[in-house]
């Protein structure tokens, strides 16, 4: 059984705003990571960590599908502690004068022999506070 976490927000900006803000790095360093090496090119790859200074969980992914304005789909992997991989899809829908965002990530239970922070619940959790709190507030004010 796949292991998904799904998470849908409706933002008050346009599709484009919002392509922008999770495609464009410098706008990303403002509301969801700091990905320097990012670039908007197919299987362009990418590296990050997170906020603050421990530097616990490196981040790598590789980008595997863009259509502009609609989707964007990359892995998802800590490759100091697994070869598995996950995916990362973010798609946006025009919805009146605002945007559906559905963010999913997909391949979950392929972490689950990492430990707990790596379960399911700790994904859902995060997803949900950067797409209906970061994302959500970014593009609103």
């Amino acid at each position: 059984m796949h292991d998904n976490v799904i998470v849908k927000q409706r933002v008050n900006a346009p599709v484009e705003k919002v392509w922008d803000a999770i495609t464009d790095k410098t706008q990303m360093k403002k509301w969801y990571f700091d990905i320097p090496d990012f670039e908007l090119a197919l299987h362009s790859e990418f590296n990050f960590y997170e906020p603050g200074n421990e530097q616990k969980f490196h981040h790598h992914g590789e980008i595997l599908e863009i259509i502009p304005n609609s989707k964007l789909k990359h892995t998802w992997t800590y490759p100091e502690f697994s070869k598995e991989k996950t995916l990362v899809k973010w798609e946006l829908k025009p919805d009146g004068d605002g945007t559906e965002v559905t963010l999913t990530h997909k391949g979950l239970e392929n972490f689950n022999h990492l430990g707990a922070n790596f379960r399911h619940e700790s994904f859902a959790e995060g997803w949900n506070e950067i797409v209906t709190q970061s994302l959500k507030t970014y593009l609103e004010n």
